[in-house]
């Protein structure tokens, strides 16, 4: 799948139901939103997107922090979109980081897109100019911001390289609070 595709999908959606809310589209979308406490461990699941006839449920772990479910949201979201009618009834977060899952890679561009607009990034970025405190200020984990300048790259925009490559399992090293917030649960 093309990044032009990925691009013009998340730009469809925002227009049609006038948002950029993950939960909102979600709800628009009638795409239930399933909160189910999965544990914080390293090899606890983030979440996942299931289609079973007509019925569309993103379950999403809520035992992880609200801007890691934020962005499972938004990824799985992605599936849903973009893998929803493929034949393929469920996503899940196996290989959620692994670049060489063009599945995953896709749902990770379409929710980096979705999650950042280009002119905050570029905000962010000539403001203070380092890659780590706009990841920061954005709310995003520093790997999501990689795969935003992907997706702006492939737009023209002219950016220097970011100091991190994507790993497969950023979000395994993310430390779980023992208190965060419960926005979806």
């Amino acid at each position: 799948m093309k990044y032009e595709y990925i691009s013009k999908a998340v730009q469809k959606l925002k227009r049609k139901y006038g948002t950029e809310d993950v939960r909102k589209l979600c709800d628009a979308m009638k795409i239930l939103i399933n909160p189910v406490p999965m544990g914080s461990g390293r090899t606890a699941v983030k979440g996942f997107f299931i289609r079973s006839s007509r019925v569309k449920v993103i379950t999403i772990n809520s035992d992880l922090p609200e801007t890691v479910r934020r962005f499972i949201l938004a990824h799985e979201l992605g599936h849903a979109v973009l893998h929803g009618n493929s034949g393929c009834s469920t996503f899940h977060d196996v290989t959620l980081y692994d670049d060489s899952s063009a599945t995953e890679k896709e749902a990770n561009l379409f929710a980096a897109e979705l999650l950042m607009n280009d002119e905050d990034v570029l905000t962010m970025i000539n403001h203070d100019g380092t890659f780590f405190s706009a990841a920061a200020v954005l709310g995003v984990p520093m790997e999501l911001l990689d795969f935003k300048f992907r997706m702006m790259k492939w737009k023209g925009y002219k950016l220097v390289e970011p100091p991190v490559v994507s790993r497969s399992d950023f979000l395994k090293e993310i430390p779980i609070p023992e208190n965060h917030d419960d926005d979806y649960a």
